[in-house]
Order: C-alpha cells, then sequence, then structure tokens
C-alpha cells in the first residue's frame, strides 16, 4: 500500500510517499480501505519534533474515513462493506495517511450517509476534542456561556457548532476577517482578539475552550471566568499564578487530551446526520502531497480543516 512514512524528524521534506505492507487486523480491529484523511496541527507537531511518538520511523495521521475491507477475530459492530469514520487511538495509535488503515472497531463510527468521506475524514480528531472538552469534562448545557479561542480553527469551529447544538450561548475570538465566518457557524459574539481585551469583553463565561495554550492565554481565560467555571486547555498549562487564582475561586483550569471514543463519534455522526455540525473543508490535496498540507497548515491561517483524499 501507499503511505507517508518519514525516517527522521524535519520539516515537511522529510514526509515521503512509500510502499509498506498492507496490515492485518487483529482480535477486535477492522481494517479500513481509506477514502480521506485528516490533517491536524498534531500530525506537524509530531513530524517536527516526535512528540508522543518518539523517533521515527512512522506515519502519521489519526483520523479517517473508508470503508471497512477486513474484520478481526470476535469483531462484531462492523462488517465488510461498511462505511465508517473515526479517530484510532490518540497518540500511539498513528497512521491513518496511507491507503490501508486499522484500528480498534470501537474508535469508529458508521458514516452518515448525508455527507461524503471528504467531510467525514475531516471530523474525528478535531469534533472528538471538542466533544470531550465540552461536553465530558465541562458539561456544557442550555444557557451556559462558552468562550472559545480560536473559533475559525479546526477543532474551534467545530466546537463553536457543537456548544450551538447544545443551547449555549457562544463566544468566538478570531481575527477580523474572520469574523462573518464564525457568525455563520452560529456563534453569537465574535471578538477580533488583535484589537479587544478578550478576558474584560468576555465576563462571566461558564466554560473556556483553549485552543491556542500560553500562559497570556490562560490568564485571559482566567479573567473572563465566572467563580465556579470551567477552562479546558488542549495544550500544558502555564501562568501558574492565573491558575491559582481560579481554584481559589472554585474554578477548574485542565489539560484535556483526545481519546479515540466509539460512544463519542456515535454522538457526532448524529450531529453530522441532521447538519447541526459540519466542518468547513479549507483544501484537499492528494496524499502523495502530504508534505504540501503540512506547509499550508504550519502558517496557522487556515479557517477550518485540511483533509488528503487517498481513495
Amino acid at each position: 500500500m501507499r503511505a507517508i512514512r518519514q525516517e527522521t524528524l524535519g520539516t515537511p521534506e522529510v514526509l515521503k510517499e512509500q510502499e509498506l505492507p498492507v496490515p492485518k487486523p487483529g482480535p477486535g480491529q477492522i481494517r479500513v480501505r481509506a477514502h480521506a484523511a485528516g490533517v491536524n496541527p498534531t500530525d506537524w507537531k509530531h513530524r517536527e519534533s516526535g512528540l508522543f511518538l518518539g523517533e521515527p520511523p512512522f506515519v502519521l495521521g489519526w483520523d479517517v474515513s473508508g470503508v471497512v475491507d477486513e474484520v478481526g477475530f470476535g469483531t462484531t459492530l462492523f462488517q465488510r462493506g461498511d462505511e465508517v469514520f473515526g479517530m484510532v487511538p490518540y497518540p500511539f495509535g498513528a497512521g491513518t495517511h496511507a491507503e490501508y488503515v486499522v484500528g480498534p472497531t470501537r474508535a469508529f463510527a458508521f458514516k452518515p450517509s448525508e455527507v461524503d468521506h471528504v467531510t467525514a475524514g475531516a471530523v474525528p480528531l478535531a469534533a472528538l476534542t471538542a466533544w470531550q472538552a465540552l461536553v465530558d469534562t465541562a458539561g456544557v448545557g442550555d444557557g451556559d456561556r462558552v468562550l472559545v479561542h480560536a473559533a475559525a480553527g479546526g477543532v474551534g469551529h467545530l466546537a463553536v457548532q457543537l456548544a450551538k447544538a447544545r443551547g449555549a450561548h457562544v463566544i468566538g475570538t478570531a481575527s477580523e476577517p474572520k469574523h462573518e465566518f464564525v457568525r455563520s457557524l452560529g456563534a453569537d459574539e465574535v471578538i477580533d482578539y488583535r484589537a479587544t481585551d478578550v478576558g474584560e469583553a468576555a465576563q462571566g463565561v461558564d466554560v473556556v475552550l483553549d485552543t491556542v495554550g500560553g500562559a497570556e492565554q490562560i490568564e485571559t481565560s482566567v479573567r473572563a471566568l465566572r467563580p465556579g467555571g470551567t477552562v479546558v486547555s488542549l495544550l500544558p498549562l502555564e501562568a501558574p499564578d492565573a491558575v491559582a487564582r481560579a481554584e481559589a475561586q472554585g474554578s477548574r483550569v485542565v489539560n484535556m487530551l483526545v481519546e479515540h471514543d466509539h460512544q463519542g463519534m456515535r454522538s457526532i455522526a448524529a450531529l453530522v446526520a441532521r447538519g447541526a455540525l459540519r466542518p468547513a473543508i479549507a483544501e484537499t490535496f492528494p496524499l502523495a502531497q502530504a508534505a504540501r498540507a503540512h506547509e499550508v497548515g504550519e502558517r496557522g491561517r487556515t479557517t477550518g480543516k485540511l483533509v488528503l483524499t487517498i481513495g
């Protein structure tokens, strides 16, 4: 099979298309013939530093949408020919930037028939991150005020839609040119983080989703938070003084790392099926141009998601 593999850490040029053996599914696993796979910031972070995976060689990618072509022993949820999408276990299950992907059955859900594989392939990692942050961790519900940093980004733009589907009042941050896009997602308020003090403008929020990280962002998030609220950060926590202030007023400031999640994927699939959750596809690239996708993503200007087309 064709796969995008790297032998060393470094810039996008280390990503090479190679021929690798087609993997076999083990007990409780399925093999998916990939049609599309999302590209996420964690991909280029791993490509450059190894992050959780350590030293190469490895094949990156966690999102995938495709068709089941073989099932392992004991598998009952899916059979050959089923269209599925999902996120293989993060971080050590990487390998979806390839023609065939093996993963545990419960990392997947049936692909909604209402969307194609490119759309479905953009969803899993970013949507699961938003779901686990807002629903599982923060318990967002009707009437909550939710602040989403970088609301036009990969996780952010799905988090806005998810929070709205839960009945929340959503405040998103974005540069001014992206305000119309963020409003189109359903955001009730949009703040230009370049021109406005976000912590002052978004007072009394119940939940903050920080997709950006850094000490300044944590400080801003804590200032916006009501006593007893929750900040969920997707990056290592900095600003220990701000965290201590939040905890002193009964608030939570936590890190979160996304996990593969069958029930979460089913909930996300239901939202996709009824049109309440749709990824914005910024650009697609054939598998062989994975390095180009990394180059585009690393500029930090993407609105929505980047996707590799494989089938």
